[in-house]
């Protein structure tokens, strides 16, 4: 029953569904359509009826993309009973109080489940703690469907590696890990993948293996940026600038290339939650792991701060200050904002009855309206400004001059604050007494 899956794809017999169409789910079902027959499925049918219009308001692929492919999309889930072999990419967001909303991947299996058919394969890419895939998505397929894994249908698990906005690592040119239930499942899913993965498959040995693989990834790169971040707010207070120490530091050939910054989104920000959430269920507390969200999380706040020390330093009156916020989404040249520590600069600025004014010319602006109700500036509001902060390094950004920085502030600025997150510009280029240059 699942032997001949694989070739029936191929041939076209049988299709493949996408189950979420976001910035991971949308450039798979572009990547697989190109091989083989596939729906792309998604809820929101606003988003669906974008992409019928070839329009890719993710930006991931473009619009000509969309326009040319034929994945066949579609918001109505009985579309779903066309397909044998599905792959889900909903996202696995934290809630308030840092535990996992697995609300999501769980709805997906639900909906996935009242239309799954006697033979199918479900492969799981949403990243989760160790045991998800097979305790809780696994029951709510078998609910559903009245169908019994492992005989009806059977399960893999590949994690989602796609890094939004970056046009160099994309999903063909990143080793994918596959797994499976079993040496068949696994078998299958490996060679599907390989059929849009040009840098080839890793095969986990167990699913939650691939599970554990996925969420130690970004734990790993947030404690290292958490370092930074404490050596940069470290450094601050020596009076030393952390970008020349790293790269002085940075001649030596094991030395690590991270930086100080904010980390949002839905990865890094949010997977080492997952990984200490199942600690705790254990029995261990987490400390390093902990301990590095603790800082990353706190960095907004720190960076306001270190804005007003700026203000009040250079005699301009902390409440009513005019602030401009160039950038808003959770990494540079990506429109989503969902999850961005930019929000915490924001929020706290207000706290201190600042006035921001947000400026991001590649933000969903739909999208942080909803979210934060926040509206964005368009670029002539920037000016007779207080201060300006650089959040994201947005290409649009890089090509300022500092004259064109200039121009933002109030004719009577005598010293300009520049406060340059991620270190875009040379602070030779900004230096006293014209302007007061911070980075992290």
């Amino acid at each position: 029953m699942f032997q001949s899956l694989y070739d029936n794809l191929v041939s076209g017999k049988e299709k493949l569904s996408l189950v979420g169409l976001g910035y991971v789910g949308m450039p798979i079902a572009v990547a697989f359509a190109k091989k083989i027959e596939v729906i792309g499925f998604d809820l929101n049918e606003e988003k669906i009826a974008l992409y019928k219009k070839g329009v890719d308001p993710t930006k991931e692929v473009g619009d000509e993309a969309i326009r040319e492919t034929r994945v066949q999309f579609t918001a109505d889930p009985e579309d779903l009973e066309k397909a044998k072999f599905h792959i889900v990419a909903v996202p696995t967001p934290v809630n308030d109080d840092h535990t996992p909303d697995l609300t999501p991947v769980e709805s997906a299996s639900r909906i996935l489940g009242q239309h799954l058919t006697k033979g199918s394969i479900v492969v799981f890419e949403s990243t989760v703690y160790p045991g998800v895939t097979e305790d809780i998505c696994v029951p709510i397929l078998e609910k559903e469907s009245g169908l019994r894994c492992g005989i009806d249908f059977k399960i893999g698990y590949s994690p989602e590696r796609i890094n939004p906005g970056d046009k160099v690592h994309r999903l063909e040119t990143i080793t994918k890990i596959v797994s499976g239930m079993d040496a068949e499942t696994l078998d299958i899913v490996a060679k599907v993948y390989e059929l849009v993965v040009d840098a080839g498959v890793h095969r986990a040995e167990s699913i939650k293996v691939a599970e554990a693989a996925k969420v130690i990834e970004n734990s790993q790169r947030d404690i290292n940026i958490a370092f930074m971040n404490e050596l940069s707010i470290i450094f601050h207070k020596m009076g030393i600038d952390t970008k020349s120490v790293l790269a002085a530091a940075g001649t030596k050939w094991n030395f690590l290339p991270f930086s100080p910054g904010l980390v949002g989104g839905h990865c890094i920000g949010v997977d080492p939650y997952y990984l200490t959430y199942k600690a705790e269920e254990l029995g261990y507390h987490s400390q390093i792991i902990l301990a590095g969200r603790r800082i990353n999380d706190d960095m907004g706040k720190y960076v306001a701060e270190c804005l007003v020390k700026e203000l009040i330093a250079c005699d301009i009156p902390v409440k009513h200050a005019k602030v401009a916020i160039l950038g808003f989404t959770f990494k540079e040249n990506c429109p989503d904002t969902r999850n961005t520590k930019v929000i915490d600069i924001y929020r706290e600025l207000q706290e201190y009855g600042i006035t921001p004014v947000v400026y991001d010319p590649e933000a969903d602006a739909d999208e942080a309206k909803r979210l934060y109700g926040i509206t964005f500036s368009e670029k002539e509001a920037l000016k007779d400004l207080d201060a300006v902060l650089i959040a994201v390094k947005h290409h649009a950004f890089e090509a300022l001059t500092p004259d064109d920085i200039a121009a933002f502030y109030a004719k009577e600025r005598e010293t300009k604050i520049l406060v340059d997150l991620k270190g875009m510009f040379q602070k030779e280029d900004f230096g006293a007494p014209a302007f007061s240059y911070w980075r992290l």
